[in-house]
């Protein structure tokens, strides 16, 4: 009697994979289930979103097979894209990421835009740029990479994510501008010698009874430290506006992601402080007030 032959795998192509994963991920509640499929198997397959469908008909190998079903699996559960594959853009450039960082996003790009425009372009002399709770270095990077002629230092309390930020550092090329410390807000630096003339920080705003309502990519796998702004969400945005005149030179900006809700709470802050000029916002792409500005006296 003849042994049975071994049963043969079904062939499945791109388009097979990209339209199973998507139906997949819908049933799932995954937001752009057809997006997030071509994002992960291009991923798998070292190639663009593009390429993808002018290899629709290419069949998948069964290691392709076998690690798109483990990314597909991970983002079922709700882990974020940025942490399967490692990496998330952020202004045109493309970062590490690590579970030991917040994922950049687009509302923290104004926060750069809004710096940059206060730093001018000329050269002149060297300015003093500080970046607290740096997280992946996004910031700093960003900052550093289209204004060169600064000296820049960051600071997080994380030693896991000063790492990340090293290394994001490094593959931009501007490693050598920036200076690493690891310390909670402003405690690493010497208030009688600091005089920057601009800090920048995208400190935590979600008040901490919110945390049950966010979202599960958010609330299960971002680092709730860099998320957690305390009872009413203002404790580290109140310590900075502050503290961050004793270490600002005249004239000085302080910058910070805020709360969508949190202007008018920022605005009365600004005003007891009695450091700063009338505070400035910049909306997001939502219409919502997102970046303080603050200029010291």
């Amino acid at each position: 009697m003849s042994k049975p032959s071994p049963r043969k795998m079904p062939t499945w192509t791109v388009l097979d994979a990209l339209q199973w994963t998507a139906g997949y991920f819908d049933t799932h509640g995954i937001d752009s289930p057809r997006l997030t499929a071509e994002i992960l198997l291009a991923a798998v397959l070292q190639t663009t979103r593009i390429d993808l469908y002018m290899r629709h008909d290419q069949p998948l190998a069964e290691e392709e097979r076998a690690a798109f079903r483990q990314m597909i699996r991970r983002r079922v559960s709700r882990e974020p894209v940025a942490y399967i594959l490692g990496e998330k853009e952020f202004l045109g450039r493309r970062f590490t990421i690590t579970p030991n960082v917040l994922i950049p996003r687009p509302e923290t790009e104004h926060l750069v835009e809004a710096a940059l425009e206060r730093l001018p372009e000329d050269g002149g002399r060297s300015r003093k740029i500080l970046d607290l709770g740096t997280g992946s270095g996004a910031i700093v990077v960003c900052l550093a990479a289209q204004r060169p002629g600064n000296r820049y230092f960051a600071v997080d309390r994380s030693p896991a994510a000063l790492q990340v930020a090293r290394k994001n550092a490094a593959a931009h090329g501007v490693a050598g501008l920036i200076d690493f410390f690891a310390g909670s807000w402003l405690s690493p630096v010497n208030a009688g010698c600091a005089g920057f003339d601009m800090i920048v920080s995208n400190p935590p705003y979600i008040p901490s009874a919110l945390f049950g309502d966010l979202q599960p990519e958010v609330g299960q796998y971002e680092p709730r430290m860099a998320l957690d702004g305390a009872e009413d969400g203002l404790s580290a945005i109140s310590q900075l506006v502050a503290e961050a005149p004793d270490y600002m030179s005249a004239g000085g900006f302080l910058l910070m992601e805020i709360g969508w809700d949190q202007k008018a709470a920022v605005e009365k802050l600004c005003l007891e402080a009695e450091d700063y000029t009338p505070a400035e916002f910049v909306r997001d792409y939502g219409g919502h007030d997102r970046v303080a500005i603050l200029q010291k006296k």
